[in-house]
């Protein structure tokens, strides 16, 4: 690694922006982060990172600390509102990837993020409390300004500022005005967690209900939580509601979803038990932001929430956002001048990325339960295969898995990658 001394400031401290910045660090950069909260605390809930988002994390050095404080996905298993199986699938390296898929808390993934930012590129790096407000273009640098918690402006210059500060970023409104106001989707997410007995191989991940009425996924993100012996685990319900605020830190409650699952058996675990025993509770409305055209001006780059913001479903959000700082470091190390380096890494992205947002905003291969509760009219099947066929429910997941960079060994050999476990018939 040769040090490179163009001068790059990132904005935000999230996941896309650490791993961004260690990105950078490993082709020589060393760039600074600012952020506006005044300490960096482990918030947040799960995350499902993909086999290409644990592919990152490896290729940053970062795969045993990784492991470490997450747990390996094993199967993902689909069921209907009463916890008939519909269908079930392995994961990661079960199924035959070359990396795992890793369940994990968001906040212990950006601290060490975080701590492996300071190690590597210095303490200094980071620079907290510091709230960027907006930019000003030059011919070969450009003007960040800032704020601090009191109010107290200042600016910084670089060659590159990379906006990294997610769905309220300002920059993003600065550079998209007529995106500013994003729209309702009329879901809500109740999203939270709770501590319990490992259920299922231990790395299960459950999908259940009908999306016409309300849908929850469930999977474990901490084995053994604090020494309890207990597995933390968790879980998101969707459902119609009255819009709310955009924000993660909204507390909610379990009285409105309860209802949804009182029908619900899944041979697992207790559905109800798992809601009224939460830890915490947080509301989120999925809100429709509409796919940009362009991420760049002049020297300004969007990334992450900020540049492709998706429906938090699926944990693509979060990897395409570390996929975003690789590509990123790439078209800087072996493009010298920077407008063209930012051009080609939004056509290599760009589109690719948007239409995994797009594909988001319909359920991907989540599809398959709204499907059986239209075919049963809402009623229990007697034999999934004659709701479902088994080759019907492949395709539609390995179309899914290709279009997110991901397509499932054997597939195209004509292999039968989904199954059914012994419960699916009982």
């Amino acid at each position: 690694m040769t040090s490179n001394p163009l001068d790059i400031a990132i904005i935000g401290a999230g996941p896309a922006g650490l791993a961004a910045a260690l990105r950078l660090h490993q082709r020589g950069f060393r760039p600074r982060i600012y952020e506006t909260v005044p300490e960096l605390k482990p918030l947040g809930v799960g995350i499902d990172v993909k086999v290409y988002g644990t592919k990152e994390l490896e290729e940053l050095g970062l795969l045993e600390e990784f492991r470490a404080i997450s747990v390996d996905a094993k199967d993902s298993i689909f069921y209907n509102k009463y916890g008939q199986e519909i269908y079930a699938e392995l994961c990661g390296v079960h199924m035959g990837y070359l990396h795992e898929q890793r369940f994990v808390h968001r906040g212990r993934l950006q601290m060490l993020l975080y701590r492996t930012v300071l190690e590597r590129l210095g303490e200094d790096a980071v620079v907290l409390g510091l709230r960027c407000t907006g930019y000003t273009n030059h011919d070969d640098r450009v003007t960040l300004d800032l704020e601090d918690l009191d109010g107290n402006a200042s600016q910084v210059t670089a060659d590159l500022a990379v906006a990294a500060d997610g769905i309220k970023s300002a920059l993003r409104r600065q550079m998209h005005p007529d995106h500013a106001e994003p729209v309702y989707s009329g879901i809500t997410m109740w999203r939270g967690t709770t501590l319990m007995e490992p259920f299922g191989s231990g790395g299960t991940i459950l999908h259940i209900g009908a999306p016409q009425h309300s849908s929850m996924i469930v999977y474990p993100i901490a084995n053994d939580w604090e020494g309890t012996g207990k597995v933390l685990v968790n879980w998101v319900v969707e459902a119609t509601r009255s819009e709310s605020v955009e924000d993660w830190n909204q507390l909610g409650g379990i009285e409105e979803i309860l209802p949804y699952y009182e029908s619900c058996d899944v041979v697992h675990l207790d559905v109800r038990e798992m809601l009224r025993e939460a830890r915490e509770v947080y509301l989120f409305p999925l809100i429709r932001h509409e796919p940009l055209d362009t991420w760049t001006d002049g020297r300004v780059l969007l990334i992450g929430d900020a540049a492709h913001a998706m429906y938090p479903r699926g944990g693509n959000g979060a990897c395409q956002a570390i996929v975003d700082g690789g590509a990123l470091a790439e078209k800087l190390a072996t493009i010298p001048d920077v407008p063209t380096a930012l051009a080609a890494f939004e056509e290599q992205r760009l589109q690719a990325v948007n239409g995994i947002v797009m594909a988001h905003r319909g359920e991907g291969y989540e599809v398959i339960r709204r499907m059986v509760e239209d075919r049963t009219g809402g009623e229990r099947f007697t034999d999934i295969e004659d709701v479902l066929p088994l080759a019907e429910a492949d395709a539609i997941f390995s179309k899914y898995h290709a279009l997110v960079g991901q397509p499932r060994p054997g597939h195209e050999a004509g292999d039968t990658t989904g199954f059914r476990t012994e419960h699916a018939y009982r």
